[in-house]
């Protein structure tokens, strides 16, 4: 089956579309996971994902904060943590907000990286985004805006019906 087939198979209802927008989100990030993963061989795509939001972000967050921002567990963001502790690009420290929580703190390695070494991948990513017009791209980033909005209210969903079902 052809992916043109998919699209005209899935186009003629909303219930098909959504179902289809769901699927869609799955394969784009195993897509672009593979992509990534076998592109640059320092870092996978969810180990340069951490140190974006750690880079981004104005203050240290604590591994739970990351873990909501990823979308995945605490233990998850530790494990990807130790991995890049290993390669030099970050340090561990405890969090100034919390003496319990533990933070992570880019190294100048990380800092180097971004400045030089994957300013050659960042340029490689407009190739993903060459297809569509600005005012596409500013439609695009409102609707994946709102995607979190949903999101949102399925966690809060399944979050009731845990609570009710102990």
């Amino acid at each position: 089956m052809k992916l043109e087939d998919l699209i005209t198979r899935f186009s003629d209802t909303t219930e098909k579309q959504r179902k289809a927008i769901f699927s869609t989100l799955f394969i784009a990030e195993n897509k672009l996971q593979t992509l990534f993963d076998n592109h640059i061989p320092e870092l996978s795509l969810k180990q340069f994902m951490l140190l974006s939001i750690v880079r981004q972000s104005k203050e240290p967050l604590t591994f739970t904060q990351l873990g909501n921002l990823l979308g995945c567990s605490r233990q998850n963001i530790k494990k990807l943590a130790a991995v890049l502790m290993k390669k030099g690009f970050i340090t561990i420290q405890q969090s100034p907000q919390d003496t319990r929580a533990l933070c992570i703190c880019l190294t100048e390695k990380a800092d180097h990286y971004f400045q030089n070494d994957f300013s050659k991948y960042q340029e490689e990513l407009s190739y993903l985004f060459e297809v569509y017009t600005d005012e596409e791209i500013e439609t695009l980033f409102v609707l994946l805006s709102k995607l979190y909005t949903g999101i949102e209210n399925l966690e809060t969903k399944t979050a009731v019906e845990n609570t009710t079902n102990i």
